[in-house]
């Protein structure tokens, strides 16, 4: 293979576990060019890794693909002359650029019976129930098909830009220690009353190490907003919407604490210390099983399965974020 592209339409967190198969790749084939299309929001996780030939950014809107847009994007995508590609995500967009990369192999993911669109873009097909309920696993297992097995170093790993350590520091002012309190969905989220017995639980030195973050959304800046009432005296990360800027003040943290899986999977393939809370049924079966049990806490039965794991709120009279104590966070922080 002279040309291979590796494709994925996965969330924040998600595209990190894609970094050990791009590895295997380029060790079963390290002649080759390999290039990587991802979203565009997405692409900045895998800018600093050299084993990457090319990374091509499609501009997305989700719903909807634009294909009068995109036309000069696709005709240099098929320029390329890819001899083979595989799409990790198994999502119509991912079918959809297999099938305009021109690549003669395409390698897909499917679900049971393969939809119509997935038949007419993959020349070859894996059913994702037969792999690990592991990410990381399952993107290796798919490689599987072309002879591809990795046994070691299947770890994640991203690099953060080196020319954005100072402005990182200056953003984090000496905190070492940063707790991210929000997540896309709100059943994914630790109580606010959860941290505040957290933080005052911490001894006075460990609490001036302490930032406070959340996403973006307006959602996720009102949970901080909260906590500060709750706490006055806490000290919060600005809204950075540069996600190279993001990574870069990650990686100077010596500890992230996160429920959300976007920065505790970017801190961890960073190397940065980390402790995952984890509640929903979701979470525990597919990405908690990546850490140790020095790295994360699971919390109680979560019974919003099945149709109700769709819903952004837990539907559970019990909920499962809320069984997870603060004094099993501070015990994991002795380890660090």
């Amino acid at each position: 293979m002279k040309k291979i592209l590796a494709i994925q339409f996965k969330y924040f967190g998600d595209a990190v576990f894609l970094t050990p198969a791009l590895v295997a790749l380029k060790e079963k084939f390290p002649n080759s060019e390999l290039h990587l299309l991802v979203a565009k929001e997405i692409a900045p996780v895998f800018n600093n890794l050299k084993y990457i030939d090319k990374i091509w950014a499609v501009p997305r809107s989700r719903g909807k693909i634009n294909f009068f847009e995109l036309l000069p994007f696709i005709k240099a995508l098929r320029e390329c002359n890819f001899d083979s590609a595989v799409d990790f995500g198994g999502n119509d967009r991912g079918a959809i650029f297999s099938l305009l990369s021109g690549s003669k192999i395409r390698l897909g993911l499917v679900e049971n019976r393969p939809k119509f669109l997935q038949k007419i873009c993959y020349t070859s097909r894996i059913d994702s129930y037969s792999l690990p309920k592991n990410y990381v696993q399952k993107n290796l297992s798919l490689l599987n098909t072309w002879n591809i097995r990795k046994l070691n170093h299947i770890q994640p790993q991203i690099v953060a830009n080196i020319n954005l350590r100072k402005q990182a520091k200056e953003i984090l002012k000496g905190r070492s220690i940063i707790c991210h309190l929000g997540t896309s969905q709100p059943k994914k989220e630790w109580p606010l009353r959860k941290w505040q017995e957290f933080y005052n639980s911490l001894e006075k030195q460990r609490r001036n190490l302490v930032v406070f973050s959340s996403g973006n959304s307006y959602r996720e800046r009102s949970l901080l907003a909260d906590l500060k009432k709750l706490e006055p005296d806490i000290f919060t990360l600005p809204m950075i919407k540069n996600l190279n800027l993001y990574i870069a003040v990650l990686n100077e943290a010596k500890l992230v604490i996160s429920g959300d899986t976007a920065p505790l999977h970017f801190s961890r393939a960073l190397g940065v210390n980390v402790i995952g809370l984890f509640g929903i049924y979701g979470s525990t079966q597919y990405a908690a099983p990546i850490y140790s049990n020095k790295e994360k806490v699971i919390g109680g039965l979560c019974l919003c399965t099945g149709d109700l794991e769709h819903f952004e709120v837990c539907k559970s009279r019990k909920f499962c974020m809320e069984t997870i104590q603060p004094k099993e966070v501070v015990r994991l922080m002795n380890f660090k």
